[in-house]
């Protein structure tokens, strides 16, 4: 099933240093970012910047669910900001989601924790977005990608950017991110699956996050998928020649 075209907007809240509006896959979050600003002192690293991440939910306050997004949040993108520029500083990134698929709680077969994986995408793109918005100096940019495998007569079927439904009836979700240097950088799992379809779930992400150059982006159920890496290089080169455009 082909995805919806993402959209993104950078730089609209006055407040932040940095900011992203970014919509897929159903879900639309906007992000800001604060930094380097002065850390507390009981907080502060010697040598580095400490990466907050707060994740606000579409309705009512956050939770488990949100604190864990949070944590793996925070892990990515410590390992893609150059926090060593910046020791004794805080980096603050706030993500808010806006809008978010119907029914996205409703999930029969796999365990709670599972539903946090669909939404951790967008929360991800919309924090390099926002990060690039700032100006913070990055190692690389990220994109990442959420797959769901479903039975179907006795096979698997890898479907990418699964709705709420495709959802609900997968055997198992799992969520890749990879560098703009085609390196893993996160891999988290859910449900049950063989090493086989692991394998084959990877190789499915790695080819929608680290398309060849001549590659027309068609996955496995040859349907069109978007392309998040040129995506984000098509945004901040838009940005870029709007912010010169001074006269």
């Amino acid at each position: 099933m082909a995805s919806h075209d993402p959209e993104a907007r950078l730089s609209h809240l006055q407040s932040a240093d940095g900011s992203a509006t970014f919509s897929h896959a159903g879900y639309t979050v906007v992000g800001a970012v604060n930094g380097p600003i002065e850390v507390q002192r009981r907080d502060e690293l010697p040598e580095e910047a400490v990466v907050d991440v707060i994740v606000r939910p579409a309705a009512g306050v956050g939770g488990t669910r949100e604190r864990h997004l949070e944590s793996l949040l925070q892990s990515t993108l410590r390992q893609i900001i150059l926090i060593n520029n910046f020791p004794r500083t805080l980096i603050q990134v706030t993500l808010q989601v806006t809008v978010s698929p119907e029914n996205e709680y409703v999930n029969a077969k796999l365990s709670q924790a599972a539903t946090n994986l669909p939404i951790l995408p967008t929360l991800i793109q919309t924090a390099l977005l926002a990060l690039l918005s700032a100006a913070i100096p990055l190692t690389a940019t990220v994109t990442a990608a959420v797959l769901a495998i479903v039975a179907d007569d006795g096979a698997s079927t890898i479907i990418v950017d699964p709705t709420a439904r495709e959802i609900q009836v997968s055997r198992s979700l799992h969520v890749f991110a990879f560098t703009s240097r085609d390196e893993l950088l996160l891999n988290e799992s859910e449900g049950e699956f063989t090493m086989q379809e692991w394998d084959n779930a990877f190789a499915t992400a790695q080819r929608q996050c680290c398309p060849a150059p001549t590659s027309d982006d068609v996955d496995m159920e040859g349907g069109s998928q978007a392309d998040l890496k040129n995506f984000t290089r098509s945004t901040l080169e838009t940005k870029t020649a709007s912010d010169l455009y001074w006269k």
